[in-house]
């Protein structure tokens, strides 16, 4: 899709020359925030605290207008910054002052200020826009789900571009508050509590939605449609919002009779994680064609053909799971993606073992035994998967494994103590893999780095001996566990 906004050649110029001698010590922002994975994402020079998106959608065409109040402050003495975005701009203001604007690559948009600022400055920058997300292709692929009755944002690790500007990386999570007009008979779904509900003139409504804790830009989301939605509250008095296409056809039942058990899984998952770390529940079923689920802050995403085969409330337990262990507690780089999917996978284990399906033991015997050694399987290494393996099956159940080796290894007591101190301890903010690790030595007593360079850095399949070392068989004949095939059916959350 061609961008457009012309900023006269004058105006720069006259911009350049008004800039004191004093700015030659300012420098650009850097276009990446530093994540060798994905080089493009994220920007350098500035940290968010806050967004405030004022939308405006027409579901017939497709058309998205916006204005964007970014709250920010310098981390650096600035000449030039970057934001990631991909559709037409037609304004930037930085502090009220109107700012130079041009394009690089598929999403840097670069915003030169009518002067530099200072590092540690507090600056507001208004972003005006428009566009129609479903025709933005970046690296070949869209995050934008076009649905019969409207649209959605949903997907990992990218999905802001398509909708709103941003510092689109993890590690520059801020609060949102987003306020969508669509026409009358559609409703706009968000992220946290929704805040208000008025009508804009005869022929609009206009939703406004409020999430109050960090939030990276990928799991904030958006979905403009015709939904049936129901609400509720936990016995801690946390409002829950569901909501589900009324076009699901045969899928509609499974995925209610999944998604409205959300508050019992979370208050069980509170006993396992500790205090859930955010101001709303709930989960929505839009009537897109994707096959997979997204932990979406507050409120994940699921796709219809998640229950395509029955009732899923394993999926549900998964993205859950992620609100501690992902959306609280976020990657500090992509490669650290196991400190999100190899716990989200384990919470389905001990769902299991809950349940009395399986013990997270069995499950991970069946594991072992199910690939042998020449599988590719064990050339994946969770805990650096590369950007190709990202949501490889393997750092989904080898990532199980090593947490469950963990646990043989230090004892439940001490296992049960880390999976809710972590969170606690890392609320709202980022980690690497080996914070984890040294967060486990810590509370454990025990060295770990061999256990877990076994279990999530070696390309091969862990000897009879290691395994054996940390409880899971060594037997080739392992009884399938009962939840198997309602674990694997899951499968299809990590395809993005």
């Amino acid at each position: 899709m061609h961008r457009r906004l012309i900023v006269p050649g004058a105006f720069v110029a006259a911009l350049l020359l008004a800039i004191p001698a004093s700015a030659a010590d300012y420098e650009p922002g850097a276009p990446g925030i530093g994540d060798p994975y994905y080089p493009a994402s994220g920007n350098g020079g500035y940290d968010v605290s806050h967004y405030d998106l004022r939308l405006k959608y027409q579901p017939k065409t497709d058309l998205l207008e916006g204005t964007a109040t970014i709250l920010a402050t310098t981390s650096q003495d600035l000449s030039r910054f970057n934001l990631d975005f991909g559709l037409d701009v037609s304004e930037v203001l930085v502090n009220g002052k109107k700012a130079g604007v041009s394009f690089s690559g598929d999403q840097e948009v670069e915003v030169t200020p009518a002067a530099p600022l200072p590092k540690g400055s507090a600056i507001t920058v208004v972003v005006r826009y428009a566009g129609k997300p479903s025709e933005l292709a970046i690296n070949g692929y869209t995050a934008w789900h076009r649905t019969p009755d409207g649209g959605v944002a949903a997907q990992e690790p990218d999905s802001a571009v398509w909708w709103f500007p941003s510092n689109d990386h993890p590690l520059d999570k801020a609060t949102y508050d987003v306020s969508v007009q669509v026409p009358n008979g559609t409703q706009a779904i968000s992220n946290g509590v929704l805040q208000s509900t008025r009508p804009v003139g005869l022929d609009w409504t206009r939703y406004s939605w409020r999430s109050d804790k960090p939030q990276a830009s990928y799991l904030a989301t958006l979905a403009v449609g015709k939904f049936d939605i129901t609400t509720d509250k936990t016995a801690k008095g946390l409002p829950v919002l569901n909501a589900y296409s009324k076009d699901l056809g045969a899928n509609a039942g499974a995925a209610r009779a999944s998604i409205e058990r959300t508050g019992e899984v979370a208050e069980w998952l509170e006993g396992v994680f500790g205090p859930y770390p955010f101001n709303a529940l709930g989960g929505y079923v839009p009537n897109v064609t994707s096959g997979y689920a997204l932990e979406t802050q507050t409120r994940p995403f699921y796709s219809p053909r998640q229950f395509a085969s029955g009732s899923n409330v394993s999926v549900v337990v998964h993205e859950l799971a992620h609100q501690w262990y992902g959306d609280s507690v976020s990657v500090d780089g992509w490669k650290d993606i196991w400190v999100n999917e190899g716990f989200a996978r384990y919470s389905q284990w001990l769902w299991s073992e809950k349940e009395g399906e399986g013990t997270a033991q069995e499950l991970a015997d069946y594991v072992y035994a199910s690939h042998p050694a020449d599988d590719a399987f064990w050339t994946v290494k969770p805990g650096d998967p590369g950007p190709e393996n990202q949501f490889h099956l393997a750092v989904y159940d080898r990532g199980a494994l090593a947490l469950q080796a963990l646990r043989n290894e230090i004892g439940d007591k001490a296992f049960f103590e880390i999976l809710k101190g972590w969170p606690a301890e890392r609320a709202y903010g980022n980690a690497k893999v080996s914070d984890f690790v040294k967060y486990a030595e810590g509370v454990s007593g025990k060295p770990l780095a061999g256990l877990f360079d076994t279990w999530l850095y070696e390309a091969a399949k862990p000897s009879a001996p290691a395994a054996a070392g940390v409880g899971v068989t060594r037997s080739a004949e392992v009884d399938q566990p009962k939840s198997w095939k309602k674990i694997a059916r899951t499968n299809s959350v990590h395809q993005h």
